[in-house]
């Protein structure tokens, strides 16, 4: 199959190029320098992956760079699509579980309501603006992704000092619902989007979240240190001002629509996850 993949030299781009290329498809990545409807000309599937990135502090200039990128650059993508003779089949769109909010102990399915506040709203926009592609004649899969582990990048590495000099701990409460996904499944998963006929909102995630005062415990425990130094939220606040609110959100996140479909998960609990990223 020939794919086509935007923001294929990410964390999740990289890996997903050496994970589709091993099972024999076509790759061509289409960067911003690049007439996109040329580069969309002969592909089957499209993964939309670029975009700014959500892990920083958020000043009015950076939620500006964040919305441009995701909801302009996706709506750029559809119009592209739309000037082409012969269309691809699937759009495999990338957008976060930030769609949900924060939302306690509630269990999140896909058919759950989006959220309120900056994130939620800039999901829903960005997922409105791939739903297009359906006008289109293309199958539309939106993958709304949790917190992707590796220790080679992503947010795990960021995390590994503290607790390697055994300072680290949880965040806030701890009681704060997390969300995870091993970058190999997460490849899998949207290799599974390409090679199948599911369509709609996928969820991203592990069917097994835990709570970051787990998170916490289960990575000392792989890291062989104690975590006995928990971080408040107004200490995060201070650091991250308003992204502060999505590293102490509660998103109790079920991947319910890739199990019924068959997916199955290589990682899906957490303390074998870590261990095989960071065990010795």
């Amino acid at each position: 199959m020939n794919i086509t993949i935007t923001g294929a030299s990410g964390f999740i781009g990289r890996h997903l190029l050496q994970s589709l290329a091993k099972a024999g498809h076509s790759l061509h990545t289409l960067s911003r320098h690049a007439p996109p409807a040329e580069s969309l000309r002969e592909a089957d599937v499209v993964i939309h992956l670029a975009g700014e990135p959500i892990a920083q502090r958020w000043t009015a200039e950076a939620k500006r760079r964040i919305r441009e990128s995701r909801v302009a650059g996706t709506r750029n993508l559809m119009e592209a699509l739309a000037t082409l003779t012969r269309r691809p089949d699937a759009l495999i769109c990338a957008s976060a579980i930030g769609y949900y909010g924060s939302r306690g102990d509630e269990i999140l399915t896909e058919s759950s309501a989006p959220g309120s506040g900056f994130l939620p709203e800039l999901c829903v926009a960005w997922e409105r603006e791939a739903q297009a592609a359906e006008a289109l004649g293309m199958r539309v899969v939106r993958v709304r992704t949790g917190l992707v582990l590796d220790a080679r990048g992503g947010a795990l590495p960021r995390m590994l000092p503290p607790f390697r000099m055994g300072v680290g701990g949880r965040l806030g409460s701890g009681q704060q619902w997390m969300s995870w996904i091993h970058l190999e499944d997460l490849a899998a998963l949207f290799q599974f989007a390409v090679e199948s006929q599911i369509r709609g909102p996928l969820n991203g995630v592990a069917p097994y979240p835990v709570t970051n005062s787990d998170f916490t415990r289960e990575l000392a425990r792989a890291l062989r240190r104690p975590a006995v130094f928990p971080v408040p939220g107004f200490a995060l606040r201070l650091l991250f001002g308003e992204m502060a609110d999505v590293l102490l959100a509660s998103q109790r996140v079920a991947p319910g629509a890739a199990q019924a479909a068959g997916f199955r998960f290589r990682f899906p609990q957490l303390a074998p996850a870590l261990e095989g990223l960071l065990g010795r």
